[in-house]
């Protein structure tokens, strides 16, 4: 991280328990360390072994990564991020609206029998991300499952998910693989409408979809973090604190570049 993203992410960081009196020990090394690893193996792809030698030994910063993901403090780092780039766009800090869609990707040998399959859609044997986006294309909600698992049943759980956490959320917007009692159940359960954006007939060639297009966005930004380009994690709550982890770097580097240019 450069000084100007170490500004912005410092202050946004959950306290540690022994600075509440909740007793423990300091951690043996600075979190500006820390997360500079994580952002690392992250974004080119790494083992967590191979870790460069001027950076904290992996162990270490595995059991960081670790601790992080079982206490959902990357999904917590993530969501504090999200509310000041919207507020800094002059938005307020929850959404109202959302954008939902999918992703499969190939999985790494690694990635055992119970978590995986064949996506026969667009024939991919690996893992398939669900996401809910908001209208800046920020990222509200993600679910790993096996590629073999239908965007409706999976949608049904992530979407239950983000209307918990987001109370203010009433529409989303999804394409025609959502078509069906999810509809219904939507908005009978979530008080939430599920619009769909359908593809004309009518249409020849590539053509830029209204919302369709946010959600994919997403997609591209996760793509460019080599950790992403192939799921290489055991577990799926792996695979979705690695997803926060790229989304993170990305909003960062946002915010640094707002308060720069108003500096």
């Amino acid at each position: 991280m450069t000084d100007a993203e170490w500004a912005v992410v410092r202050p946004l960081l959950p306290v540690p328990g022994w600075l509440r009196g909740r007793g423990g020990q300091p951690e043996a090394y600075c979190h500006r360390q820390i997360l500079d690893a994580v952002r690392y193996l992250v974004d080119n792809g790494i083992k967590w072994r191979a870790m460069p030698a001027d950076s904290p030994p992996w162990d270490r910063v595995y059991a960081f990564f670790r601790r992080w993901r079982e206490n959902a403090l990357a999904r917590e780092f993530h969501d504090r991020l999200r509310g000041r780039v919207r507020l800094e766009t002059g938005r307020d800090a929850e959404p109202t609206a959302g954008v939902i869609d999918s992703q499969s990707v190939k999985a790494d040998a690694v990635v055992g029998a119970d978590s995986r399959g064949f996506d026969g859609g667009k024939l991919i044997n690996g893992r398939k991300r669900h996401v809910v986006v908001d209208t800046l294309g920020l990222l509200l909600g993600v679910m790993v499952t096996a590629a073999d698992i239908g965007d409706r049943a999976a949608a049904k759980v992530l979407l239950e998910r983000v209307a918990d956490a987001h109370h203010r959320l009433e529409l989303v917007w999804a394409d025609g693989g959502y078509t069906g009692s999810l509809v219904e159940h939507c908005l009978a359960a979530l008080a939430l409408v599920l619009a769909i954006v359908k593809r004309s007939d009518d249409t020849r060639g590539f053509v830029v979809l209204p919302k369709r297009w946010i959600v994919e966005r997403l997609f591209a930004h996760l793509m460019r973090s080599r950790r992403l380009a192939r799921d290489f994690e055991r577990r799926t709550t792996s695979a979705e604190a690695m997803i926060y982890w790229s989304m993170t770097m990305v909003m960062t580097r946002r915010l640094a570049r707002s308060r720069s240019a108003r500096a």
